[in-house]
């Protein structure tokens, strides 16, 4: 496969296939399994686990287990044609990284055009279903999460640097998404509930970018931690948006969605990632920004795990 080695140009060109590649098509089994790959199952299942948690939390009992499924399902499909649609629209930028140069476009394992129809037509599915199934304010917010997603935050990522800061708004509506699906409304607990998944991307992501500032940068990718040399700007926005994070994770308490026990561990939970937080910002080494993403990793379903249980 040949690339394009500069970064400058990578945002016009797309990936070339090899005629190697092109006399040797992949089987129907290989293509069913690029297109599975192209939804990024393990983000869909985070995001579905973040809107089922959304759910639990504004369910009165009993859960109604039918609606739990329907948005389980819709959420899916509208995960999986977001990111299929992402992927084409980054194909020429995957090709340049290591970390997905192997994704099914690079490899030439689908056409952009059968990845572009398969993620229209899941898109597509995922909405009328959410509007039919569940209902249509989850429906619209999901399409405020597509709509955001690909035609702000996608095309933002070469440009600038706020790219994450926009990023954060459609990254943080998943659990909207489940809340809005059991109460078919919106209140000040979705408000605070959108505010900690909004804060907890700002440390994750900016670890992850630092982990791989230089493939970052072969594809012009324009997130912080890789347009800042010293990264004293990245650390203090990891340390600020934790200290908002741990701030807003006793709100739920506060307002009567969770209980004591709830507020007791988000406590705990927040002093631990707050620390690695401090730490990572005073090295902004790879080695502590690996040890901040494993933290933030387990941290939100953990955190959520406890609200759900103690609601």
């Amino acid at each position: 496969m040949e690339v394009v080695t500069s970064a400058g140009n990578a945002a016009a060109r797309s990936p070339v296939i090899t005629p190697a590649t092109e006399a040797s098509p992949p089987g129907l089994g290989e293509r069913v399994a690029a297109y599975y790959d192209l939804t990024k199952p393990r983000i869909t299942f985070l995001v579905v686990l973040s809107a089922l948690a959304g759910f639990a939390v504004a369910s009165s009992s009993p859960i109604n287990w039918l609606l739990f499924l329907h948005t389980a399902l819709g959420v899916a499909l509208l995960s999986s044609g977001i990111s299929s649609l992402n992927q084409y629209w980054e194909r020429h930028l995957d090709v340049l990284m290591e970390r997905t140069k192997s994704r099914p476009l690079p490899m030439g394992k689908l056409s952009g055009r059968g990845a572009l129809a398969f993620g229209i037509a899941i898109s597509v599915v995922a909405e009328i279903y959410l509007a039919v199934l569940v209902n249509p304010l989850t429906a619209a917010l999901g399409f405020v999460a597509l709509a955001s997603y690909l035609f702000l935050y996608t095309p933002l990522k070469t440009r600038t640097h706020w790219c994450t800061f926009i990023g954060a708004f459609p990254g943080a509506l998943p659990v909207v998404l489940g809340w809005t699906a059991a109460r078919n409304g919106i209140g000040l607990e979705t408000a605070v509930l959108f505010g900690i998944m909004f804060f907890w991307q700002f440390p994750h992501f900016h670890a992850i970018a630092t982990m791989y500032r230089e493939d970052y940068g072969r594809a012009g990718i324009r997130m912080l931690p890789v347009i800042e040399p010293d990264g004293k700007s990245t650390a203090r926005q990891i340390v600020a948006y934790t200290f908002g994070l741990v701030a807003l994770s006793v709100l739920p308490t506060l307002l009567g969605v969770s209980g004591w026990l709830y507020l007791s561990g988000a406590v705990v939970l927040g002093a631990w990632f707050l620390q690695t937080s401090l730490i990572t910002a005073k090295q902004m080494s790879r080695e502590h920004a690996v040890r901040l993403l494993k933290v933030s990793v387990m941290y939100l379903p953990l955190l959520l795990g406890l609200m759900v249980f103690n609601s």
